[in-house]
Protein backbone atom coordinates (compact mmCIF):
# COMPACT_ATOMS: atom_id res chain seq x y z
CA UNK A 1 0.00 0.00 0.00
CA UNK A 2 1.65 3.17 -0.93
CA UNK A 3 1.27 6.12 1.23
CA UNK A 4 -1.13 8.86 0.89
CA UNK A 5 0.01 12.41 1.09
CA UNK A 6 -1.41 14.53 4.09
CA UNK A 7 -4.26 16.84 3.96
CA UNK A 8 -2.19 20.30 3.57
CA UNK A 9 -2.69 22.60 6.10
CA UNK A 10 -1.34 26.29 6.13
CA UNK A 11 2.44 26.49 7.65
CA UNK A 12 2.18 28.95 10.82
CA UNK A 13 6.25 29.90 9.59
CA UNK A 14 8.31 30.19 6.89
CA UNK A 15 11.74 29.90 7.02
CA UNK A 16 13.71 33.22 5.50
CA UNK A 17 14.55 33.21 1.76
CA UNK A 18 18.37 33.59 2.58
CA UNK A 19 18.34 30.83 5.04
CA UNK A 20 15.97 28.38 3.04
CA UNK A 21 18.46 28.87 -0.52
CA UNK A 22 21.39 28.24 1.87
CA UNK A 23 19.68 25.06 3.65
CA UNK A 24 19.21 23.94 -0.09
CA UNK A 25 22.90 23.81 -1.03
CA UNK A 26 24.17 22.25 2.17
CA UNK A 27 21.59 19.58 2.08
CA UNK A 28 20.89 18.94 -1.36
CA UNK A 29 22.43 15.14 -1.62
CA UNK A 30 19.69 12.61 -0.76
CA UNK A 31 22.23 10.30 0.40
CA UNK A 32 25.98 9.86 0.72
CA UNK A 33 26.39 9.08 -2.55
CA UNK A 34 26.48 11.56 -4.89
CA UNK A 35 26.86 11.29 -8.97
CA UNK A 36 29.79 14.00 -10.51
CA UNK A 37 28.79 15.59 -13.71
CA UNK A 38 30.19 14.96 -17.26
CA UNK A 39 33.38 17.42 -18.15
CA UNK A 40 31.84 20.33 -20.00
CA UNK A 41 34.35 19.13 -23.39
CA UNK A 42 32.90 15.19 -23.35
CA UNK A 43 33.72 14.67 -27.48
CA UNK A 44 37.39 15.66 -26.38
CA UNK A 45 37.89 13.09 -23.42
CA UNK A 46 35.59 10.33 -25.55
CA UNK A 47 38.72 10.41 -28.15
CA UNK A 48 41.64 10.56 -26.27
CA UNK A 49 40.04 7.76 -24.30
CA UNK A 50 38.93 5.86 -27.31
CA UNK A 51 35.58 6.03 -26.08
CA UNK A 52 32.66 6.19 -28.38
CA UNK A 53 30.37 9.38 -27.98
CA UNK A 54 27.52 7.53 -26.44
CA UNK A 55 29.12 6.08 -23.41
CA UNK A 56 28.72 8.00 -20.33
CA UNK A 57 31.18 9.40 -18.04
CA UNK A 58 29.13 10.25 -14.81
CA UNK A 59 31.21 9.39 -11.72
CA UNK A 60 29.89 7.71 -8.69
CA UNK A 61 31.54 9.06 -6.02
CA UNK A 62 31.21 7.31 -2.48
CA UNK A 63 32.62 8.76 0.76
CA UNK A 64 34.04 6.04 2.94
CA UNK A 65 33.17 7.17 6.56
CA UNK A 66 34.39 4.71 9.54
CA UNK A 67 32.57 4.40 13.00
CA UNK A 68 32.95 2.72 16.03
CA UNK A 69 30.64 -0.46 17.43
CA UNK A 70 29.15 -0.33 20.60
CA UNK A 71 27.50 -3.05 21.82
CA UNK A 72 25.95 -1.55 25.02
CA UNK A 73 24.40 1.09 23.26
CA UNK A 74 23.23 -0.72 20.21
CA UNK A 75 24.81 2.28 17.75
CA UNK A 76 27.82 2.31 15.95
CA UNK A 77 29.87 5.65 17.17
CA UNK A 78 31.32 8.19 14.05
CA UNK A 79 33.72 10.42 15.60
CA UNK A 80 35.60 11.91 12.59
CA UNK A 81 33.93 15.50 12.09
CA UNK A 82 34.33 15.00 8.49
CA UNK A 83 32.86 11.65 8.23
CA UNK A 84 30.04 13.35 10.81
CA UNK A 85 28.96 16.21 8.50
CA UNK A 86 28.96 14.20 5.80
CA UNK A 87 26.34 11.71 6.77
CA UNK A 88 24.38 13.80 8.46
CA UNK A 89 24.35 16.54 5.35
CA UNK A 90 23.28 13.90 2.71
CA UNK A 91 20.87 11.86 3.79
CA UNK A 92 20.26 12.73 8.18
CA UNK A 93 21.76 10.13 9.10
CA UNK A 94 22.23 9.31 13.12
CA UNK A 95 22.22 12.27 15.86
CA UNK A 96 24.89 14.02 17.66
CA UNK A 97 25.43 12.46 21.35
CA UNK A 98 25.14 15.68 23.23
CA UNK A 99 22.54 17.46 20.86
CA UNK A 100 18.56 17.01 20.21
CA UNK A 101 19.32 16.21 16.69
CA UNK A 102 22.17 17.75 14.48
CA UNK A 103 25.27 17.45 16.10
CA UNK A 104 26.09 21.08 16.98
CA UNK A 105 27.61 21.20 20.49
CA UNK A 106 30.98 22.55 19.32
CA UNK A 107 28.99 25.04 17.54
CA UNK A 108 27.18 25.81 20.74
CA UNK A 109 30.10 26.50 23.01
CA UNK A 110 32.08 28.48 20.44
CA UNK A 111 28.97 30.99 20.87
CA UNK A 112 28.80 30.55 23.94
CA UNK A 113 32.48 31.43 24.35
CA UNK A 114 31.50 34.64 22.26
CA UNK A 115 28.22 35.44 24.22
CA UNK A 116 30.45 35.72 27.97
CA UNK A 117 33.50 37.98 26.33
CA UNK A 118 30.64 40.45 24.19
CA UNK A 119 27.71 40.18 25.57
CA UNK A 120 25.13 39.18 28.66
CA UNK A 121 23.26 36.07 29.69
CA UNK A 122 19.52 35.79 29.19
CA UNK A 123 19.37 35.85 33.20
CA UNK A 124 21.35 39.03 32.88
CA UNK A 125 19.70 40.44 30.63
CA UNK A 126 16.46 39.92 32.30
CA UNK A 127 17.58 42.04 35.85
CA UNK A 128 18.85 44.75 33.35
CA UNK A 129 15.12 44.63 31.83
CA UNK A 130 13.54 44.73 35.11
CA UNK A 131 15.68 47.80 36.31
CA UNK A 132 14.84 49.92 33.37
CA UNK A 133 11.23 48.82 34.28
CA UNK A 134 11.27 49.96 37.54
CA UNK A 135 13.52 53.05 36.61
CA UNK A 136 10.17 54.03 34.35
CA UNK A 137 7.76 53.48 36.95
CA UNK A 138 9.74 55.98 39.14
CA UNK A 139 10.14 58.55 36.18
CA UNK A 140 6.24 58.67 35.37
CA UNK A 141 5.23 58.63 38.56
CA UNK A 142 7.44 61.90 39.33
CA UNK A 143 6.03 63.15 36.21
CA UNK A 144 3.02 62.98 37.06
CA UNK A 145 3.31 64.56 40.75
CA UNK A 146 4.91 67.79 38.87
CA UNK A 147 2.03 68.03 36.52
CA UNK A 148 -0.54 67.94 38.94
CA UNK A 149 1.06 70.45 41.18
CA UNK A 150 1.44 72.83 37.92
CA UNK A 151 -2.34 72.48 36.66
CA UNK A 152 -2.92 72.62 40.82
CA UNK A 153 -0.53 76.18 40.97
CA UNK A 154 -2.34 77.48 37.66
CA UNK A 155 -5.84 76.73 38.45
CA UNK A 156 -5.74 78.49 42.09
CA UNK A 157 -3.34 81.60 40.72
CA UNK A 158 -4.90 82.61 37.37
CA UNK A 159 -8.02 79.82 37.28
CA UNK A 160 -6.74 78.39 34.09
CA UNK A 161 -7.06 74.25 33.66
CA UNK A 162 -4.51 73.06 31.79
CA UNK A 163 -3.56 69.89 31.02
CA UNK A 164 -2.10 67.09 33.05
CA UNK A 165 -0.62 64.83 30.02
CA UNK A 166 0.57 67.13 27.24
CA UNK A 167 2.05 70.97 27.82
CA UNK A 168 1.05 73.69 25.34
CA UNK A 169 3.48 72.93 22.76
CA UNK A 170 2.09 69.64 22.44
CA UNK A 171 4.95 67.92 24.05
CA UNK A 172 3.79 64.70 26.27
CA UNK A 173 4.35 65.47 29.96
CA UNK A 174 4.09 61.95 31.07
CA UNK A 175 6.01 59.60 29.37
CA UNK A 176 4.87 56.69 27.85
CA UNK A 177 6.54 52.85 27.69
CA UNK A 178 7.36 53.35 23.96
CA UNK A 179 8.75 57.28 24.00
CA UNK A 180 10.47 56.94 27.46
CA UNK A 181 13.73 57.10 27.76
CA UNK A 182 15.82 56.96 31.19
CA UNK A 183 16.82 60.11 32.59
CA UNK A 184 19.72 58.23 34.55
CA UNK A 185 20.55 54.86 32.72
CA UNK A 186 20.01 51.70 35.08
CA UNK A 187 23.08 50.07 36.28
CA UNK A 188 24.25 47.17 35.05
CA UNK A 189 24.01 44.20 37.09
CA UNK A 190 26.53 43.01 39.05
CA UNK A 191 28.33 39.59 37.32
CA UNK A 192 30.03 37.70 39.60
CA UNK A 193 32.30 35.05 37.90
CA UNK A 194 32.12 31.69 39.05
CA UNK A 195 35.55 30.18 39.96
CA UNK A 196 35.40 27.73 36.00
CA UNK A 197 35.22 31.14 34.82
CA UNK A 198 37.96 32.48 36.84
CA UNK A 199 40.34 29.94 36.22
CA UNK A 200 39.50 29.65 32.66
CA UNK A 201 39.64 33.87 31.98
CA UNK A 202 43.08 33.16 30.69
CA UNK A 203 41.94 30.34 28.43
CA UNK A 204 39.74 31.92 26.49
CA UNK A 205 41.59 31.67 22.86
CA UNK A 206 42.35 28.16 23.88
CA UNK A 207 40.44 26.01 21.05
CA UNK A 208 37.84 24.25 22.06
CA UNK A 209 38.02 20.22 21.92
CA UNK A 210 34.87 18.50 20.37
CA UNK A 211 33.93 15.49 22.29
CA UNK A 212 30.94 15.30 20.36
CA UNK A 213 30.44 11.81 18.09
CA UNK A 214 27.54 10.96 15.71
CA UNK A 215 25.18 7.81 17.01
CA UNK A 216 24.11 5.82 14.59
CA UNK A 217 21.43 2.92 15.13
CA UNK A 218 21.98 -0.55 14.22
CA UNK A 219 19.37 0.11 11.04
CA UNK A 220 21.50 3.12 9.82
CA UNK A 221 24.24 1.67 9.96
CA UNK A 222 23.68 -1.23 8.55
CA UNK A 223 22.16 0.46 5.41
CA UNK A 224 24.52 2.21 4.85
CA UNK A 225 27.52 -0.51 5.01
CA UNK A 226 25.30 -3.07 2.95
CA UNK A 227 22.93 -0.99 1.03
CA UNK A 228 25.23 2.31 0.16
CA UNK A 229 28.73 0.49 0.96
CA UNK A 230 29.91 3.93 2.55
CA UNK A 231 30.43 3.00 6.13
CA UNK A 232 32.76 0.55 7.83
CA UNK A 233 32.36 -0.61 11.38
CA UNK A 234 35.66 -1.29 13.16
CA UNK A 235 35.97 -3.25 16.32
CA UNK A 236 36.20 -0.99 19.88
CA UNK A 237 39.05 -3.56 21.42
CA UNK A 238 41.05 -4.22 17.87
CA UNK A 239 40.19 -1.28 15.62
CA UNK A 240 40.50 -4.01 13.13
CA UNK A 241 37.21 -3.74 10.73
CA UNK A 242 34.86 -5.79 10.86
CA UNK A 243 33.74 -7.85 7.83
CA UNK A 244 29.97 -7.80 6.42
CA UNK A 245 29.89 -11.58 8.37
CA UNK A 246 30.75 -10.28 11.58
CA UNK A 247 28.85 -7.56 11.47
CA UNK A 248 25.52 -9.28 10.34
CA UNK A 249 26.55 -11.47 14.07
CA UNK A 250 27.37 -8.55 15.72
CA UNK A 251 24.30 -6.54 15.04
CA UNK A 252 21.91 -9.82 15.80
CA UNK A 253 23.54 -10.61 18.94
CA UNK A 254 23.33 -7.12 20.09
CA UNK A 255 19.85 -7.97 21.15
CA UNK A 256 20.86 -10.99 23.18
CA UNK A 257 21.45 -10.05 27.13
CA UNK A 258 25.42 -10.76 27.22
CA UNK A 259 27.03 -10.26 30.79
CA UNK A 260 30.54 -8.85 28.22
CA UNK A 261 30.31 -5.20 26.67
CA UNK A 262 32.99 -6.46 23.79
CA UNK A 263 30.51 -7.31 21.23
CA UNK A 264 30.10 -10.74 19.93
CA UNK A 265 31.19 -11.88 16.64
CA UNK A 266 29.91 -15.71 16.95
CA UNK A 267 26.93 -16.87 14.54
CA UNK A 268 23.97 -16.47 16.86
CA UNK A 269 20.51 -18.34 16.88
CA UNK A 270 18.98 -18.04 13.90
CA UNK A 271 15.53 -16.53 14.04
CA UNK A 272 13.25 -14.63 11.74
CA UNK A 273 11.88 -12.77 14.79
CA UNK A 274 15.34 -11.12 15.98
CA UNK A 275 14.42 -7.30 16.58
CA UNK A 276 17.32 -6.28 14.71
CA UNK A 277 16.05 -7.79 11.48
CA UNK A 278 12.09 -6.51 12.29
CA UNK A 279 13.28 -3.01 12.92
CA UNK A 280 15.56 -3.17 9.72
CA UNK A 281 12.91 -4.44 7.08
CA UNK A 282 10.92 -1.55 7.97
CA UNK A 283 13.78 1.23 8.23
CA UNK A 284 14.87 -0.09 4.64
CA UNK A 285 11.34 -0.18 3.63
CA UNK A 286 10.84 3.71 4.00
CA UNK A 287 14.55 4.78 2.94
CA UNK A 288 14.19 2.72 -0.08
CA UNK A 289 10.97 4.70 -0.78
CA UNK A 290 12.89 8.28 -0.71
CA UNK A 291 11.98 8.97 2.73
CA UNK A 292 14.57 10.47 5.64
CA UNK A 293 13.25 8.08 8.45
CA UNK A 294 14.54 9.00 12.13
CA UNK A 295 13.55 7.73 15.54
CA UNK A 296 9.62 8.85 16.91
CA UNK A 297 10.07 8.24 20.84
CA UNK A 298 9.37 11.38 21.11
CA UNK A 299 6.07 10.64 19.85
CA UNK A 300 5.67 7.50 21.24
CA UNK A 301 6.41 6.34 17.98
CA UNK A 302 8.97 3.95 16.07
CA UNK A 303 9.42 5.80 13.47
CA UNK A 304 9.08 9.49 11.83
CA UNK A 305 9.20 10.15 7.74
CA UNK A 306 10.47 13.50 6.41
CA UNK A 307 9.98 14.43 2.86
CA UNK A 308 13.52 16.05 2.70
CA UNK A 309 14.78 16.40 6.20
CA UNK A 310 14.30 18.16 9.71
CA UNK A 311 15.56 21.31 8.61
CA UNK A 312 13.24 21.52 5.80
CA UNK A 313 9.77 20.64 7.51
CA UNK A 314 7.90 18.58 10.50
CA UNK A 315 7.50 15.13 9.71
CA UNK A 316 4.47 14.21 8.13
CA UNK A 317 3.60 10.41 9.11
CA UNK A 318 4.75 8.63 12.08
CA UNK A 319 5.50 4.87 11.68
CA UNK A 320 4.31 2.00 14.41
CA UNK A 321 6.17 -1.31 13.79
CA UNK A 322 3.86 -4.25 14.54
CA UNK A 323 5.45 -7.32 13.72
CA UNK A 324 2.86 -10.33 12.86
CA UNK A 325 3.99 -13.95 13.09
CA UNK A 326 2.98 -16.33 10.09
CA UNK A 327 3.36 -19.39 12.30
CA UNK A 328 1.91 -18.17 15.69
CA UNK A 329 3.96 -20.99 17.11
CA UNK A 330 6.87 -19.34 16.26
CA UNK A 331 5.72 -16.39 18.46
CA UNK A 332 5.35 -19.21 21.73
CA UNK A 333 8.53 -20.43 21.41
CA UNK A 334 10.73 -16.92 20.45
CA UNK A 335 13.14 -15.85 23.47
CA UNK A 336 11.92 -12.04 22.23
CA UNK A 337 9.09 -10.05 23.19
CA UNK A 338 8.98 -8.29 20.38
CA UNK A 339 6.78 -4.93 21.04
CA UNK A 340 3.30 -4.46 19.73
CA UNK A 341 3.48 -8.04 18.37
CA UNK A 342 0.50 -8.72 21.07
CA UNK A 343 -2.76 -7.54 20.39
CA UNK A 344 -3.27 -3.58 21.98
CA UNK A 345 -5.73 -2.05 23.54
CA UNK A 346 -8.10 0.31 21.87
CA UNK A 347 -7.44 3.49 24.78
CA UNK A 348 -3.83 2.96 23.82
CA UNK A 349 -4.31 3.19 19.86
CA UNK A 350 -6.54 6.11 20.54
CA UNK A 351 -4.18 7.79 23.27
CA UNK A 352 -1.17 7.28 20.12
CA UNK A 353 -3.58 8.92 17.71
CA UNK A 354 -4.32 11.94 19.78
CA UNK A 355 -0.74 12.51 20.40
CA UNK A 356 0.25 12.43 16.73
CA UNK A 357 -2.94 14.08 15.63
CA UNK A 358 -2.11 17.19 18.13
CA UNK A 359 1.03 17.74 16.21
CA UNK A 360 -0.38 16.81 12.70
CA UNK A 361 1.43 14.33 12.02
CA UNK A 362 -0.60 10.83 10.11
CA UNK A 363 0.03 7.66 12.04
CA UNK A 364 0.56 4.51 10.35
CA UNK A 365 0.88 1.02 11.83
CA UNK A 366 3.61 -0.98 9.52
CA UNK A 367 2.61 -4.74 9.93
CA UNK A 368 5.86 -6.34 9.05
CA UNK A 369 5.09 -10.16 8.45
CA UNK A 370 7.66 -12.62 9.74
CA UNK A 371 8.31 -15.62 7.78
CA UNK A 372 7.60 -18.93 9.13
CA UNK A 373 10.51 -21.16 10.29
CA UNK A 374 8.14 -24.38 8.90
CA UNK A 375 8.28 -22.72 5.07
CA UNK A 376 12.02 -21.08 5.30
CA UNK A 377 15.25 -22.85 6.63
CA UNK A 378 17.43 -21.67 9.17
CA UNK A 379 20.42 -21.33 6.56
CA UNK A 380 18.50 -18.24 4.35
CA UNK A 381 19.77 -16.24 8.00
CA UNK A 382 23.21 -16.59 6.83
CA UNK A 383 23.29 -13.58 4.49
CA UNK A 384 21.00 -10.54 4.10
CA UNK A 385 19.03 -12.14 1.71
CA UNK A 386 16.54 -13.54 3.90
CA UNK A 387 14.79 -9.90 3.98
CA UNK A 388 13.10 -11.37 0.57
CA UNK A 389 11.23 -13.53 2.50
CA UNK A 390 9.76 -10.28 4.88
CA UNK A 391 6.79 -8.22 4.11
CA UNK A 392 5.67 -4.95 4.93
CA UNK A 393 1.61 -3.97 4.85
CA UNK A 394 0.69 -0.08 5.71
CA UNK A 395 -2.62 1.03 7.42
CA UNK A 396 -2.89 4.85 8.27
CA UNK A 397 -5.15 5.63 11.73
CA UNK A 398 -6.96 8.85 11.65
CA UNK A 399 -9.48 9.93 13.95
CA UNK A 400 -12.99 10.70 13.00
CA UNK A 401 -14.07 14.21 14.14
CA UNK A 402 -17.80 14.52 13.11
CA UNK A 403 -17.65 18.37 12.46
CA UNK A 404 -15.22 17.81 9.40
CA UNK A 405 -15.88 14.31 8.36
CA UNK A 406 -19.80 14.37 7.74
CA UNK A 407 -19.34 13.50 3.69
Amino acid sequence: MSLVQPNTRPKASQKAPGRRNENNRIYANPLPIIFADEPEHPSVLHKALGLLPGISLTRVLNPHCEGVFDATTRSVWVTDMKHVMTLWQRGFFGKGDLSRSEPSWLARQVNARKQARTGLTSEEVTAKRRAERKQFKLDRARAMAAAAAEAEAAFKEEGRVISTVYAADGTRIIPSAATWKPSQPPQDPVRTPSPAESEDEDDTDVPIENVEHLQLTLSEAFFLLWSLDCLSVTHPETGNALSLTQIWCAFQNAHVPSPSPSPNLDPPERRFDNPFLVNYVAYHHYRSLGWVVKNGIKFCVDYLLYKRGPVFSHAEFAIIVCPVYEDPADQESSPFKLQNASPFSWSWLSTLNRVNAQVQKTLIMSYVTIPARSRVSDAVLSSPACFNHYSVREVIVRRFIPARMRD
